[in-house]
Protein backbone atom coordinates (compact mmCIF):
# COMPACT_ATOMS: atom_id res chain seq x y z
CA UNK A 1 0.00 0.00 0.00
CA UNK A 2 1.25 3.63 -0.94
CA UNK A 3 -0.50 6.19 1.66
CA UNK A 4 -0.43 9.96 -0.15
CA UNK A 5 -2.29 11.55 2.90
CA UNK A 6 -4.17 10.90 6.16
CA UNK A 7 -5.82 13.53 7.82
CA UNK A 8 -9.12 13.86 10.04
CA UNK A 9 -12.45 16.44 8.01
CA UNK A 10 -13.56 18.65 10.28
CA UNK A 11 -16.41 17.90 12.65
CA UNK A 12 -20.28 18.50 10.94
CA UNK A 13 -23.82 18.12 11.64
CA UNK A 14 -24.11 14.17 11.90
CA UNK A 15 -26.52 12.22 8.53
CA UNK A 16 -27.32 9.81 10.28
CA UNK A 17 -28.67 10.78 13.69
CA UNK A 18 -30.28 14.33 14.17
CA UNK A 19 -28.21 16.46 16.73
CA UNK A 20 -24.80 14.46 16.65
CA UNK A 21 -22.11 15.88 15.11
CA UNK A 22 -19.68 13.27 12.76
CA UNK A 23 -16.14 13.18 12.04
CA UNK A 24 -14.00 11.22 9.45
CA UNK A 25 -10.53 10.11 9.49
CA UNK A 26 -9.90 9.99 6.09
CA UNK A 27 -6.52 8.48 4.15
CA UNK A 28 -6.12 8.65 0.70
CA UNK A 29 -3.77 5.84 -1.16
CA UNK A 30 -2.99 5.98 -4.51
CA UNK A 31 -2.00 1.61 -4.48
CA UNK A 32 -3.75 -0.69 -2.23
CA UNK A 33 -4.04 -4.38 -2.55
CA UNK A 34 -7.31 -6.58 -2.07
CA UNK A 35 -5.32 -8.50 0.80
CA UNK A 36 -4.49 -5.01 2.39
CA UNK A 37 -7.58 -3.34 2.34
CA UNK A 38 -8.98 -6.69 4.07
CA UNK A 39 -6.80 -5.73 7.35
CA UNK A 40 -8.04 -2.28 6.94
CA UNK A 41 -12.11 -3.24 6.80
CA UNK A 42 -11.34 -5.24 9.74
CA UNK A 43 -10.22 -2.60 11.53
CA UNK A 44 -13.31 -0.86 10.65
CA UNK A 45 -12.19 1.06 8.17
CA UNK A 46 -14.32 1.77 4.65
CA UNK A 47 -13.45 3.32 1.36
CA UNK A 48 -14.92 5.24 -2.10
CA UNK A 49 -12.42 5.09 -4.68
CA UNK A 50 -8.97 5.76 -3.55
CA UNK A 51 -10.34 7.18 -0.22
CA UNK A 52 -10.32 5.56 2.74
CA UNK A 53 -12.07 6.61 6.01
CA UNK A 54 -13.57 5.68 9.19
CA UNK A 55 -15.86 7.61 11.90
CA UNK A 56 -14.17 9.74 14.79
CA UNK A 57 -16.80 11.06 16.09
CA UNK A 58 -16.34 13.53 19.19
CA UNK A 59 -18.94 13.00 21.37
CA UNK A 60 -21.01 9.49 19.57
CA UNK A 61 -19.97 6.07 18.94
CA UNK A 62 -22.95 4.91 17.15
CA UNK A 63 -21.61 3.93 14.15
CA UNK A 64 -20.53 0.16 14.10
CA UNK A 65 -19.53 -2.13 10.96
CA UNK A 66 -21.29 -4.76 10.87
CA UNK A 67 -21.02 -8.59 8.83
CA UNK A 68 -22.97 -11.21 8.21
CA UNK A 69 -21.76 -14.71 9.56
CA UNK A 70 -22.50 -16.52 5.84
CA UNK A 71 -22.24 -20.38 7.26
CA UNK A 72 -24.51 -19.52 9.85
CA UNK A 73 -27.10 -17.00 7.86
CA UNK A 74 -30.47 -18.35 7.90
CA UNK A 75 -33.34 -15.70 6.46
CA UNK A 76 -36.28 -14.65 8.22
CA UNK A 77 -40.25 -14.78 7.18
CA UNK A 78 -39.60 -11.38 5.20
CA UNK A 79 -36.08 -12.38 3.55
CA UNK A 80 -37.77 -15.63 2.70
CA UNK A 81 -40.61 -13.58 1.17
CA UNK A 82 -38.49 -11.01 -0.42
CA UNK A 83 -36.66 -13.48 -2.17
CA UNK A 84 -39.99 -15.22 -3.57
CA UNK A 85 -40.61 -11.92 -4.75
CA UNK A 86 -37.64 -11.09 -6.59
CA UNK A 87 -35.35 -14.79 -7.59
CA UNK A 88 -36.58 -15.41 -11.16
CA UNK A 89 -38.28 -11.84 -11.97
CA UNK A 90 -35.05 -9.63 -11.46
CA UNK A 91 -32.15 -10.28 -13.05
CA UNK A 92 -28.72 -9.61 -11.83
CA UNK A 93 -25.68 -9.40 -13.66
CA UNK A 94 -21.89 -8.81 -12.55
CA UNK A 95 -19.39 -6.83 -14.68
CA UNK A 96 -16.94 -4.12 -14.78
CA UNK A 97 -17.96 -0.63 -13.64
CA UNK A 98 -18.85 2.18 -16.20
CA UNK A 99 -20.23 4.94 -16.10
CA UNK A 100 -23.74 5.80 -18.48
CA UNK A 101 -26.36 8.04 -18.12
CA UNK A 102 -28.90 5.77 -17.21
CA UNK A 103 -26.88 4.87 -14.10
CA UNK A 104 -26.49 8.87 -13.16
CA UNK A 105 -30.29 8.92 -13.18
CA UNK A 106 -31.20 5.93 -10.90
CA UNK A 107 -28.51 7.58 -8.34
CA UNK A 108 -30.18 10.98 -8.43
CA UNK A 109 -33.80 9.41 -8.51
CA UNK A 110 -32.77 7.02 -5.06
CA UNK A 111 -30.73 10.06 -3.37
CA UNK A 112 -33.51 12.60 -3.88
CA UNK A 113 -36.33 10.32 -2.93
CA UNK A 114 -33.87 9.60 0.85
CA UNK A 115 -33.66 13.31 1.05
CA UNK A 116 -37.44 13.57 0.62
CA UNK A 117 -38.34 10.37 2.71
CA UNK A 118 -35.63 9.86 5.30
CA UNK A 119 -34.38 13.38 5.31
CA UNK A 120 -30.79 12.40 3.69
CA UNK A 121 -28.63 15.63 3.54
CA UNK A 122 -29.91 17.91 0.24
CA UNK A 123 -28.25 16.02 -2.94
CA UNK A 124 -26.69 17.55 -5.90
CA UNK A 125 -26.76 15.77 -9.43
CA UNK A 126 -23.95 13.45 -9.20
CA UNK A 127 -21.60 14.39 -12.19
CA UNK A 128 -19.99 11.68 -14.59
CA UNK A 129 -16.34 12.45 -13.09
CA UNK A 130 -17.14 12.43 -9.54
CA UNK A 131 -19.35 9.19 -10.54
CA UNK A 132 -15.48 8.03 -11.70
CA UNK A 133 -13.80 8.63 -9.06
CA UNK A 134 -15.74 7.20 -6.26
CA UNK A 135 -16.68 4.17 -8.00
CA UNK A 136 -15.04 3.45 -11.32
CA UNK A 137 -11.42 4.20 -10.14
CA UNK A 138 -10.23 1.57 -7.97
CA UNK A 139 -6.94 0.91 -6.35
CA UNK A 140 -8.10 -2.87 -7.66
CA UNK A 141 -10.88 -4.37 -9.68
CA UNK A 142 -14.12 -4.36 -7.96
CA UNK A 143 -17.66 -6.08 -9.00
CA UNK A 144 -20.47 -3.42 -10.57
CA UNK A 145 -23.88 -5.88 -9.76
CA UNK A 146 -26.62 -4.46 -12.02
CA UNK A 147 -30.51 -5.27 -11.09
CA UNK A 148 -32.78 -5.43 -13.57
CA UNK A 149 -36.26 -5.69 -14.25
CA UNK A 150 -37.58 -6.30 -18.21
CA UNK A 151 -34.97 -4.03 -19.29
CA UNK A 152 -34.95 -1.62 -16.98
CA UNK A 153 -32.06 -0.49 -14.68
CA UNK A 154 -33.65 -0.58 -10.91
CA UNK A 155 -30.91 -1.37 -8.57
CA UNK A 156 -27.15 -0.41 -9.19
CA UNK A 157 -24.65 -1.80 -6.72
CA UNK A 158 -20.96 -2.34 -5.94
CA UNK A 159 -18.80 -4.62 -4.64
CA UNK A 160 -15.24 -5.56 -3.44
CA UNK A 161 -14.61 -9.41 -3.72
CA UNK A 162 -11.89 -9.83 -0.98
CA UNK A 163 -9.76 -12.91 0.26
CA UNK A 164 -12.11 -13.30 3.57
CA UNK A 165 -15.47 -12.22 2.61
CA UNK A 166 -17.15 -9.46 -0.03
CA UNK A 167 -17.94 -5.84 1.03
CA UNK A 168 -20.64 -3.95 0.11
CA UNK A 169 -19.29 -0.55 -1.10
CA UNK A 170 -22.87 0.99 -2.22
CA UNK A 171 -26.15 0.49 -3.51
CA UNK A 172 -28.72 2.48 -5.35
CA UNK A 173 -32.39 1.29 -6.14
CA UNK A 174 -35.06 2.78 -8.34
CA UNK A 175 -37.60 4.70 -5.96
CA UNK A 176 -40.42 3.38 -8.25
CA UNK A 177 -39.85 -0.44 -7.46
CA UNK A 178 -39.44 0.35 -3.57
CA UNK A 179 -42.02 -2.05 -2.72
CA UNK A 180 -39.86 -5.07 -4.06
CA UNK A 181 -36.86 -4.18 -1.13
CA UNK A 182 -34.41 -3.95 -3.69
CA UNK A 183 -31.98 -3.50 -0.50
CA UNK A 184 -32.62 -6.59 1.17
CA UNK A 185 -32.24 -8.71 -2.35
CA UNK A 186 -28.93 -6.84 -2.73
CA UNK A 187 -27.80 -8.22 0.72
CA UNK A 188 -29.48 -11.64 -0.06
CA UNK A 189 -27.43 -11.89 -3.15
CA UNK A 190 -24.17 -11.45 -2.18
CA UNK A 191 -24.85 -13.53 0.78
CA UNK A 192 -25.24 -16.30 -1.70
CA UNK A 193 -22.49 -15.16 -3.73
CA UNK A 194 -20.49 -15.76 -0.76
CA UNK A 195 -21.52 -19.01 -0.07
CA UNK A 196 -20.92 -19.64 -3.50
CA UNK A 197 -16.98 -18.17 -3.10
CA UNK A 198 -16.48 -20.54 0.25
CA UNK A 199 -15.97 -16.35 2.07
CA UNK A 200 -16.96 -16.55 5.67
CA UNK A 201 -18.32 -12.95 5.85
CA UNK A 202 -20.49 -10.32 3.77
CA UNK A 203 -19.60 -6.78 5.15
CA UNK A 204 -22.51 -4.30 5.21
CA UNK A 205 -20.50 -1.57 6.17
CA UNK A 206 -21.78 0.54 9.46
CA UNK A 207 -24.78 -0.54 11.61
CA UNK A 208 -26.28 2.94 13.27
CA UNK A 209 -28.97 2.19 15.69
CA UNK A 210 -31.46 5.10 15.59
CA UNK A 211 -30.39 5.64 11.69
CA UNK A 212 -34.05 4.75 9.94
CA UNK A 213 -31.56 3.97 6.61
CA UNK A 214 -29.11 1.99 8.64
CA UNK A 215 -30.76 0.00 11.46
CA UNK A 216 -31.94 -2.89 8.76
CA UNK A 217 -28.65 -4.40 8.34
CA UNK A 218 -29.00 -6.03 12.11
CA UNK A 219 -31.95 -7.92 10.48
CA UNK A 220 -29.41 -10.54 8.68
CA UNK A 221 -28.05 -12.82 11.32
CA UNK A 222 -26.29 -14.20 13.07
CA UNK A 223 -23.87 -11.43 12.24
CA UNK A 224 -20.89 -9.67 14.26
CA UNK A 225 -20.23 -6.06 15.08
CA UNK A 226 -16.60 -4.38 15.47
CA UNK A 227 -16.50 -3.20 19.43
CA UNK A 228 -14.41 -0.24 20.58
CA UNK A 229 -11.46 -2.30 21.82
CA UNK A 230 -10.94 -3.71 17.86
CA UNK A 231 -12.52 -7.21 18.87
CA UNK A 232 -15.63 -8.37 16.19
CA UNK A 233 -18.22 -9.99 18.78
CA UNK A 234 -21.40 -11.43 18.15
CA UNK A 235 -24.54 -8.98 17.98
CA UNK A 236 -27.65 -9.08 19.76
CA UNK A 237 -29.79 -6.00 18.53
Amino acid sequence: MISLIRYDTPAGPCGYLPGQTWQYEHELVATLSPAEYMDRLRQGWRRFGHLMFRPRCPACAACQSLRVDVARFRPNRSQRRNRRQNEGVVTLTLGLPAVTREKLDLYDRFHAYQTETKSWPAHSPKDAEDFRETFVRNPFPIEEWRYTLGHRLVGLGYVDRLPAGLSLIYFVHEPAERDRGLGTWNVLSAIDRAAALGLPHVYLGYYVPGSASMTYKANFVPNEVLGPDGEWREFVS
